[in-house]
């Protein structure tokens, strides 16, 4: 399937069981099961509980997909504590 047809969603991984992730998906949609793409799996990328990823969902099974981006923080989940100050 060509890259263009992936629905791309950022979320963080809130579980690691044996080279698959539950990801936590930003839009609210319910959990995800994802794994690395290849580069990243070429390249050793670590994952780890907590870390904001982009996971690539297919639109024929919105319940698995890739990750294919990899970010340094958590992003912000609650649209609330975006206007907050410190």
């Amino acid at each position: 399937m060509p890259r263009e047809d992936h629905i791309e969603v950022d979320g963080v991984v809130i579980d690691s069981c044996g080279g698959k992730f539950k990801v936590d998906l930003k839009n609210g949609a319910p959990p995800v099961l994802a794994q690395l793409n290849g580069k990243m799996r070429q390249n050793r990328i670590r994952v780890i509980p907590g870390d904001a990823v982009r996971v690539a969902l297919s639109p024929y099974d919105l319940t698995r997909g890739l990750i294919v981006y990899r970010g340094s923080q958590k992003p912000n989940l609650n649209p609330a504590d975006s206007n907050r100050r410190p």
